[in-house]
C-alpha cells in the first residue's frame, strides 16, 4: 500500500538523520572534551555527578543476602580479616621466626578461628582460599568452628593489585575472569559473604582513569558476588600514604564513593545486600597535622552520609596501618550517637598484632594469644556499642602500624 511504501523509505531515513545530528552535536568544537554525562537538576539525588537509570533486580538469593548482612552487622560486633595472602602470612610469620610453610600458617589461623567465646564479638570471618579448605589438627573443618561460633565465613576472592597502564604509578584489582564459578564453589564450601580490595592513592593523583577503574571492578565483583549467593564487601581503600591534610583526604573520598556507588547501581547491586569496607577519613601517614578521633569521626561521619545510601545495613572500617587503639578509639568516637547504618570494624592488623606477637609459635602460648585476640575483639566490640575507653591498654597496641604501599 502506499502508507507502508512511505513508512518503509522514510522510517530509516529519519533514523539516519537522527544519528547524524546526534554525530555532529557531539563533534562539535564547542563539546569536544566535555563530559556526555547529563547536568544535575534541581531535584538531583544525593549522589549529585551522576544518575543512572532506575532498574529493579531480583535473584534467587535476594533474602538471603539480607539476612546474611544483617546477620554479619548486629550489634557489638564486627569482622575479623584473617585472609591475608600466602606471601602476607609468610612476612607476618616472618616477623616472630616462623617458616613460611602450610603448616605453619594452619596453626595460626586454627589459633584464631578456634578461640572460644570469640562469637560473642566477631560476627564475620574473611578467610584466604587456602584457609576456607583447611581444619584443626583435631579434623574439623575451620568453616565449622566459626559456624559454632555464629561467626559467618567469607572469602577474599580479588588476585591482587597490578599497575594500571596508563596511570601515574597507580594500581588496579584483578580477579573477574572466572569469578562466578569460583563464587558458586566457595558458596558450597560455606562461604557466605566475599571480600574484593581495591586501593587509591592520593600521592599518585588520583587519576580518573584509576578512580573509574577501582569502581567499576568492585561494581563488577559485587554484582557477581550476589548472583552467586555471596554479600559483597565493596572496599575501595584510600591509602594512608602521603603527606596531606585531611580535608584533601575527604574531597578524595567523596569523589572516590561517589563513582562507586553510581557504578554499584548501573550494575544493578542490591544495596541491601551489600557491606562496605571504606578507609576513615584521616590525614597522611606524613602530614604533621594529626586528627583526633573526634576530628577523625566528623569527617568520616560527614562523609557517610552524603555519599552511603541508609540501605546499605553495614559500614566495616578497615584500620590501614592505625595502631590497634587508635583504630578502637576512632570507631568509638564515630558511634557516640545513632547512625543510619551498622558502623562497626573489619581489621586485620588491629586484631592481630598483639596476638602474633604473644604466640611466638609456641603451643604453650596459644592459650594466651587467644586470650590477647578476645581482649582487642571485645575492645571493637565496646567501641562499636560507643562505650570503649583506652584505660589499661599495653604499649604494644599504641604502636602504629603503618607500612607504605601497603599489599595484602
Amino acid at each position: 500500500s502506499l502508507l507502508f511504501a512511505v513508512l518503509h523509505f522514510a522510517v530509516p531515513a529519519m533514523a539516519a538523520l537522527h544519528s547524524l545530528c546526534v554525530f555532529s552535536s557531539i563533534a562539535s568544537p564547542q563539546l569536544l572534551g566535555q563530559s556526555l554525562h547529563p547536568l544535575p537538576s534541581a531535584n538531583a539525588s544525593p549522589f549529585p555527578y551522576r544518575t543512572p537509570f532506575l532498574s529493579i533486580r531480583s535473584g534467587a538469593y535476594t533474602d538471603e543476602l539480607i539476612k546474611t548482612a544483617k546477620t554479619i552487622a548486629s550489634p557489638g560486633r564486627g569482622i575479623l580479616a584473617m585472609d591475608e595472602s600466602n606471601a602476607t602470612c609468610g612476612k607476618r610469620l616472618a616477623s616472630i621466626g616462623l617458616e613460611n610453610i602450610e603448616a605453619n600458617r594452619q596453626a595460626y589461623r586454627q589459633l584464631l578461628v578456634t578461640a572460644p567465646g570469640l562469637g560473642q564479638y566477631i560476627s564475620g570471618a574473611i578467610l584466604f582460599e587456602e584457609t576456607l579448605y583447611q581444619s584443626t589438627t583435631e579434623g574439623k573443618r575451620f568453616v565449622e568452628s566459626l559456624q559454632e561460633e555464629k561467626i559467618v565465613p567469607g572469602i577474599k576472592v580479588d588476585k591482587g593489585l597490578v599497575p594500571l597502564a596508563g596511570s601515574d604509578d597507580e594500581s588496579w584489582c584483578q580477579g573477574l575472569d572466572g569469578l562466578a564459578s569460583r563464587s558458586a564453589e566457595y558458596y558450597r564450601q560455606g562461604a557466605r559473604f566475599a571480600k574484593w580490595r581495591t586501593v587509591i592513592s592520593i600521592p599518585s593523583g588520583p587519576s580518573e582513569l584509576a578512580v573509574q577503574e577501582a569502581a567499576w571492578g568492585l561494581a563488577r565483583y559485587a554484582a557477581i558476588s550476589q548472583d552467586n549467593g555471596l554479600v559483597p564487601i565493596v572496599e575501595p581503600e584510600i591509602l594512608l600514604d602521603g603527606d596531606h591534610g585531611i580535608d584533601r583526604t575527604f574531597e578524595v573520598a567523596q569523589k572516590v564513593w561517589n563513582e562507586v556507588f553510581y557504578f554499584l547501581a548501573k550494575n544493578n547491586v542490591m544495596f541491601e545486600g551489600i557491606l562496605l569496607k571504606p578507609s576513615m577519613v584521616t590525614p597522611g601517614a606524613d602530614c604533621k597535622d594529626k586528627a583526633t578521633p573526634e576530628q577523625v569521626a566528623e569527617f568520616t561521619l560527614k562523609l557517610l552520609k552524603r555519599r552511603v545510601p541508609p540501605s546499605v545495613p553495614g559500614i566495616m572500617f578497615l584500620s590501614g596501618g592505625q595502631s590497634e587503639m587508635e583504630a578502637t578509639l576512632n570507631l568509638n568516637a564515630m558511634n557516640q550517637a545513632p547512625n543510619p547504618w551498622h558502623v562497626s570494624f573489619s581489621y586485620a592488623r588491629a586484631l592481630q598484632n598483639t596476638v602474633l606477637k604473644t604466640w611466638k609459635g609456641q603451643p604453650e602460648n596459644v592459650e594466651a594469644a587467644q586470650t590477647a585476640l578476645l581482649i582487642r575483639a571485645k575492645a571493637n566490640s565496646l567501641a562499636q556499642l560507643g562505650k570503649y575507653t583506652a584505660e589499661g591498654e599495653s604499649e604494644e597496641a599504641k604502636k602504629g602500624m603503618f607500612v607504605r604501599g601497603y599489599s595484602y
